[in-house]
């Protein structure tokens, strides 16, 4: 509980078993509930997730992927059934810093956004650990998402590194919302027709041993006519 606000953490697995335990251990004791989907992994994430001690852990199963946006989705709803009044999106492959928690959530404790979004190099550019290749994708699609979603002070759409406030999440069409990796560049597009108050906040890009199953070659050919579709609905 931070103040009188329940905060959810929920966390989208997809063959992260891994990492998810570690991510799960390290996130604060004032994080209310923590909601683990298991989004139809091939390894042992749903075991190791069902095994974790911890008391404010939901497990809940997909028996068929959907991709992170569908994960989400299924999080978002359980999130708001439990009753948190911020909801945190943070993936289960332990690239994300959990002390970095309470600067995600403080613009929506303020009242001054009701959505936030990681930047990743607003510190220092490209991050050095980031390849190369990811990062000039990731600065193709942020101008474009920009243009497509309206938010012009906003960078870095792909981060996952994400905050929401229930009464906005409550506002958005859940259904809709696209269910691959578009997922957090269709929110942006979706929150702008909300007139949603959105700001970045700046933090790690932490990267090891794991692997993207993101595309980056497909990304560049799907994203920008998806996102040129999401421009077109929004007007």
């Amino acid at each position: 509980m931070r103040g009188d606000l329940s905060v959810g953490v929920v966390l989208p697995a997809y063959n992260e078993s891994r990492h998810l335990a570690h991510v799960a251990d390290r996130l604060p004791d004032w994080v209310d509930g923590v909601i683990v989907v298991d989004d139809a992994s091939s390894d042992d994430t749903l075991a190791v997730a069902r095994s974790l001690p911890d008391p404010r852990v939901t497990v809940l199963h997909h028996d068929r992927n959907t991709g992170v946006g569908g994960a989400m989705v299924t999080g978002f709803r359980a999130a708001l059934d439990a009753g948190h009044d911020i909801v945190v999106k943070m993936d289960a492959d332990d690239q994300m810093d959990v002390r970095e928690l309470p600067d995600l959530i403080l613009p929506i404790e303020l009242g001054v956004a009701e959505y936030v979004k990681g930047n990743r190099f607003r510190r220092s550019g490209r991050p050095a650990a980031m390849p190369g290749t990811r990062w000039l994708g990731n600065v193709a699609l942020s101008f474009l998402t920009k243009v497509a979603s309206g938010y012009w002070h906003v960078f870095d759409p792909q981060c996952g590194f994400v905050a929401i406030s229930a009464p906005t999440l409550r506002r958005l069409k859940l259904d809709g919302i696209a269910s691959d990796y578009f997922f957090e560049n269709d929110m942006l597009i979706r929150l702008n027709v909300l007139d949603a108050r959105v700001v970045d906040v700046d933090t790690a890009a932490l990267y090891g041993e794991e692997t993207s199953t993101l595309s980056v070659g497909n990304a560049s050919w799907t994203f920008p006519l998806r996102l040129l579709r999401g421009f077109a609905w929004r007007f």
